[in-house]
């Protein structure tokens, strides 16, 4: 039977929206500070115009039920899910009062591009964009590239005795620590950590190529948060190539490797067990992977004749495979070099990429190596059985964070991501062409927002198709909860409403 949300459901829903709204007024004092620093007193007003507006908005809905009941797998699967959709809708507000964005419906796209570290941005001149609107737009990327719910979660804005089902609703499994409260928390400060050693190189570097003052220290900061959170915004029209610098797209690609390895290998490194971490399942495909990508993508740049620097086709394309791989989205081939220089060959290998993603538990998008490392195992099981005389019988294991056996209730549940996450990324790119764009630039923009990645072959910009820029922003939403968390709430939100469910439960009853 499917699960139907009951007016009580919706009142628990209501007040944890509300404190995650509250959250976000909170948050918005970032970009005020910022504003303060830089004496930019527009944008300020706006923040704290929105600031209070979301205040009152999200103590509102927590007072509809000022003392909730227990937040179960259902009430959390609709929090989650609608958490990141109010929180981008909140977060346009005043991104649009800025006056760089064309339409309401652009400064959306940028709100859900920013909270699902996307990165894919429809800013009107971005060169001019205040300090402050900038830093509205990295904060969004540095906590929804660890994931509101697990920010929540270490503030304690839930409550102590926190149901597992809330934390795995935003596509995370495996606890790090034996409870998820210190399992959040860890994860948090491991950011935090991470991001600070990032920005201190990065600041200093930015004023040795002189950026300087507070100029300098911002751009150094919102490199740090975008590289590790995975989500490739930059300050810069021209992106990362703004910098002309391999050194700094060195520290950037560090940190997005950083960011890209699962959080939980972090404990056990944290711990000295150094042995989990090399014999993990997932860093091993990871680093199969990314060799064999490296190795077919330069080769398909050399033979293609556009780079004669060897130095500059590696540092090509190993930057563009790591951005590619880890959902993170930086750019230094232009997008024009994209759909003109980079052969149709290479183009394609970076959609394989792009679908596969990087670790679980991490900042990345994708499918995650980890399904695919398990699929591939089960395939080879399955071509042994039938090789097999009848009588024998094989145990399947993968080996990550210790041995565990391949079950049928792991393999149901990678299929069907992969499944919802082929239909989405078919429905998209068919919509993509039905708009008129060419069918490479159609499969690569697709697979791009799918993923939560973000580059861009060049559909994405101002003036795009409105319905084809509100399938973006869905499929945005979708790729982060990994698909199944809204199909689950899409499910159950029909089960409620349907009237035909209704009348079938009730002559049941009758009989």
């Amino acid at each position: 039977m499917w699960q139907r949300f009951t007016i009580e459901d919706l009142r628990v829903i209501c007040h944890y929206l509300g404190l995650l709204i509250m959250g976000m007024a909170a948050l918005e004092l970032v970009p005020i500070a910022a504003g303060v620093i830089m004496g930019e007193w527009t944008p300020v007003s706006h923040y704290l115009l929105c600031a209070g507006v979301t205040l009152i908005v999200g103590n509102c809905l927590r007072m509809v039920i000022p003392i909730p009941g227990k937040l179960t797998q259902k009430r959390a699967v609709a929090v989650t899910c609608l958490a990141w959709l109010v929180l981008a809708v909140g977060g346009a507000f005043p991104l649009y009062m800025s006056g760089h964005f064309a339409t309401p419906l652009d400064a959306l796209f940028e709100g859900m591009s920013g909270w699902t570290t996307t990165g894919a941005s429809l800013v009107q001149d971005l060169n001019h964009f205040s300090t402050a609107d900038n830093m509205w737009r990295f904060t969004m990327q540095g906590v929804g590239g660890l994931g509101v719910v697990v920010i929540a979660l270490s503030l304690g804005m839930f409550g102590r005795n926190v149901d597992a089902s809330l934390y795995s609703s935003e596509g995370r499994s495996e606890h790090v620590l034996p409870n998820i409260m210190q399992t959040t928390k860890f994860i948090v400060k491991l950011a935090v950590l991470f991001v600070g050693l990032g920005a201190v190189v990065l600041v200093g570097y930015c004023m040795y190529i002189g950026i300087d003052g507070w100029r300098g220290f911002f751009n150094g900061l919102w490199l740090s948060i975008a590289s590790f959170n995975t989500g490739g915004m930059t300050s810069m029209s021209t992106g990362i190539v703004y910098y002309h610098s391999a050194a700094l797209e060195f520290v950037v690609m560090l940190l997005i490797l950083l960011g890209s390895i699962n959080f939980t290998l972090y404990s056990e490194l944290w711990k000295g067990r150094l042995i989990e971490f090399v014999k993990d399942a997932e860093v091993r495909g990871l680093v199969v992977w990314l060799a064999l990508i490296l190795a077919v993508f330069a080769l398909l740049l050399a033979t293609s004749g556009s780079y004669n620097d060897v130095l500059t086709l590696i540092r090509r394309g190993v930057f563009t495979i790591v951005a590619a791989f880890s959902s993170t989205g930086f750019q230094n081939i232009s997008t024009n070099q994209l759909t003109t220089i980079v052969p149709s060959g290479a183009l394609i290998l970076l959609v394989f990429i792009m679908i596969v993603g990087g670790s679980s538990g991490s900042t990345t998008g994708g499918i995650k190596v980890i399904r695919v490392v398990t699929l591939g195992k089960e395939l080879i099981a399955y071509v042994k059985d039938l090789l097999a005389p009848a009588s024998a019988r094989q145990a399947v294991s993968y080996y990550h964070l210790g041995s565990h056996p391949l079950t049928q209730e792991l393999i149901r549940a990678n299929i069907a991501v992969l499944m919802l996450y082929g239909f989405l990324a078919i429905i998209t790119a068919v919509a993509t062409l039905a708009c008129g764009y060419d069918a490479a630039s159609a499969l690569f923009e697709s697979v791009s927002m799918v993923s939560n990645i973000g580059m861009s072959s060049g559909i994405i910009s101002p003036g795009m198709p409105a319905g084809l820029e509100i399938l973006y922003i869905i499929v945005m939403w979708a790729g982060r909860l990994e698909y199944v968390t809204l199909l689950a709430l899409l499910v159950s939100l029909i089960a409620s409403i349907n009237p035909v469910a209704r009348k079938r439960r009730g002559s049941s009853r009758g009989r």
